[in-house]
């Protein structure tokens, strides 16, 4: 069953988090400093992480860059759009904010779940008529092929990797370095227009939102 670290300073939202959880199937690890996390992923790697940003110690935002592989949803009472921005920013899967509905959290977590669990098992990515098939490195549109840059078929790769969910420019460019040294911030939005056109072209419809300040997703289906 999926292993969840709580990092929260606050033992009452702890033992909740670790009860409800716990009733809905997964193994529960606490943390109650930055710096215990740090030492609790030395040892062992969680599924998921739960982080409070206000921690003794080492705070949230100085634990965040540190966390590799392993999506984090903020949990904190700071509301403001500029740190959630920033976070995301930063690496941030998700965030959510204090007081949070329990049911909204699940829901939340077995999306972040599931998105791990189609990366790491699934050799073709399917996303409305889009599919993607990683071993052969080939994209369809419908019963069409549409010929990708390299950079182009590495952003929609991890746009369908994250489903519904909103990927930061600066995730992308770090997720995808390594395959595609030549993107930068500068030249993101110039690749995923291109991407856009090219599948707008097979099937004329748009698949990609920019969302602004922060980065791009897959439209929702209409």
């Amino acid at each position: 069953m999926p292993e969840i670290l709580i990092t929260d300073d606050d033992v009452h939202i702890s033992a909740m988090l670790e009860e409800t959880l716990t009733n809905n199937g997964y193994t529960v690890r606490r943390a109650f400093s930055g710096t215990e996390a740090l030492l609790v992923l030395s040892q062992s790697k969680p599924d998921l992480i739960l982080l409070d940003l206000m921690l003794p110690g080492l705070s949230g935002e100085e634990l965040l860059p540190k966390i590799k592989d392993i999506p984090v949803i903020v949990i904190s009472a700071k509301a403001d759009v500029s740190d959630k921005v920033g976070l995301l920013l930063g690496g941030a899967a998700d965030y959510v904010t204090k007081p949070f509905d329990m049911d909204e959290l699940l829901a939340r977590i077995a999306v972040q779940l599931r998105s791990k669990a189609n990366a790491g098992n699934t050799s073709v990515l399917s996303y409305r008529e889009i599919k993607l098939d990683v071993a052969a490195h080939t994209v369809t549109v419908g019963d069409s092929e549409v010929k990708l840059t390299r950079t182009e078929y590495a952003i929609l790769k991890l746009l369908m990797q994250n489903p519904g969910q909103v990927v930061p420019k600066l995730t992308i460019i770090e997720k995808i370095s390594t395959d595609t040294p030549d993107c930068t911030e500068d030249s993101l939005k110039i690749h995923v227009h291109n991407l856009r056109k090219k599948l707008k072209a097979v099937s004329g419809r748009e698949y990609i939102s920019s969302v602004w300040g922060i980065g791009f997703m897959l439209n929702e289906e209409t």
